[in-house]
């Protein structure tokens, strides 16, 4: 155990990038280093070591991730500290081999499945030698505010012919329950309110144990589990990232029956051109995906839909992308992302013949995403009037003064729009009960009621 009186190694500065499942590897360094004694600060230029935690699903985030490194590498330049910057997360694992020449800025590059030895890796590059055990230790999560991601899963077996993450984050592995739990029970007792279920395909989660496991050995019985383990204590379970063929009639009942798991489901469609799946790998037809959204309204009371849809994938024709369009309208989803193609090295769809190009790839998405914020913002002002519970998840100045942001249990938190309240009606981590009096494009302004 660390003496937290003693003076620390030094500091880290942490930049994380990308999705929720990036954030948790953060925090997870971060509790390591923790727990290896070095402190944390907000100031990259006053830090020994500035932690920067990349993303590369698209090419475009990659950009984005070097441009952030190069920027930092400026920043720190300035200071007198003599900052090391660590590259971790999606970009070293795409691109490793080729990072030391590209990037002399960077003083260490770390895979997603070598973070667990980060300790390691910053001891190295300040010059410190010290026997690091070879075991991980078990360490608490540093969240604070009132909403938790809990990774259950990481890695991907679909290799849909579109995506890198199976190059990226390897293949799908399940974490043990029990080290779900302890760590949801961890989370809880630091006051979260709600834990949000992640991974690259949560609707599998535990297909790939041994036999002899035991314990919950499928997502409904997971579900079940960790609310019987939480019941009592006012949490929130929401599950994110489940593709259609995991939405079996058990984790239906499950998310209908049990009180703690949000009636809210995100599935991942893509498209429903039954064609354009298959050439995305992925299966399913425009019959089956409709009827599976109407099953899941007609047996879960209230449920909440949010999808994602690609368009421009190569070979898609007007056709198709109008196919989708009508899909998008008839279903209703309540939140939907849209993402336009894009060619990402190593993926089977890049060499694919028929590109659409891009002027047309940008139409589509802006058509895509005008009716997705259309139906949107029209589910989110269905809400006005109603009465429904918020946590509170912090303060915000504007213009007119101070006011408190939070999220109702329809909105996932961080992308789905948020609820403006007056700052003398609650504090932070609450959950109250909130009437909604206006609405304007995903937000909703309301006031407690108790």
């Amino acid at each position: 155990m660390t003496d937290t009186t003693a003076e620390p190694l030094g500091s880290i500065c942490y930049i994380t990038l990308g999705c929720a499942k990036n954030e948790v590897d953060t925090d997870r360094m971060r509790s390591l280093l923790s727990a290896a004694g070095y402190a944390e600060t907000d100031d990259a230029s006053a830090a020994d070591v500035a932690l920067i935690n990349t993303c590369s699903f698209l090419a475009s985030a990659t950009e984005e991730s070097i441009e952030a490194t190069l920027e930092l590498a400026d920043e720190v330049s300035e200071g007198v500290r003599g900052t090391k910057i660590v590259m971790c997360g999606c970009v070293p694992s795409r691109y490793g081999d080729e990072l030391p020449a590209e990037l002399p800025e960077v003083s260490a590059f770390v895979r997603t499945d070598e973070e667990d030895a980060i300790v390691g890796v910053v001891d190295r590059v300040l010059g410190r030698e010290r026997a690091v055990p070879a075991f991980v230790p078990e360490v608490k999560r540093t969240v604070e505010g009132a909403v938790a991601y809990l990774k259950i899963s990481d890695g991907c077996n679909r290799f849909c012919s579109f995506c890198a993450i199976p190059y990226i984050r390897g293949r799908y592995h399940s974490r043990p329950y029990r080290e779900i739990v302890a760590e949801a029970l961890d989370l809880v007792d630091a006051g979260v309110r709600e834990l949000v279920l992640i991974g690259q395909d949560t609707g599998i989660w535990g297909e790939d144990f041994a036999e002899d496991v035991a314990g919950p050995r499928n997502l409904a019985a997971l579900l079940r589990a960790l609310a019987a383990e939480l019941r009592g204590r006012g949490v929130w379970i929401r599950v994110l990232y489940l593709q259609p063929e995991g939405m079996t009639d058990d984790l239906v009942s499950a998310i209908r029956d049990t009180p703690e798991v949000l009636p809210y489901i995100d599935i991942p469609i893509q498209h429903c051109s039954a064609r354009v799946l298959k050439a995305m790998n992925r299966t399913g037809s425009e019959e089956e995906l409709e009827a599976l959204f109407a099953r899941l309204r007609n047996e879960i009371p209230g449920m909440v839909i949010r999808s994602t849809a690609l368009v421009g994938f190569p070979t898609e024709t007007d056709e198709e992308f109008e196919q989708l369009l009508a899909f998008m309208d008839r279903v209703g989803f309540d939140y939907t992302s849209v993402f336009s193609y894009s060619q990402e090295d190593g993926t089977r769809a890049a060499r694919m013949e028929g590109q659409v190009d891009e002027e047309t790839k940008i139409e589509r998405a802006q058509a895509a995403q005008d009716l997705a914020e259309s139906l949107g913002f029209a589910a989110t002002a269905a809400h006005v009037g109603e009465r429904a519970p918020v946590i509170v998840d912090g303060i915000e100045e504007t213009e007119d003064g101070v006011e408190l942001i939070g999220h109702a249990w329809f909105q996932a938190p961080d992308s789905d729009g948020a609820v403006h309240l007056d700052a003398t009606e609650a504090a932070v981590g609450d959950i109250v009960v909130v009437e909604f009096t206006d609405s304007f494009c995903y937000e909703l302004v309301g006031h407690v009621v108790r």
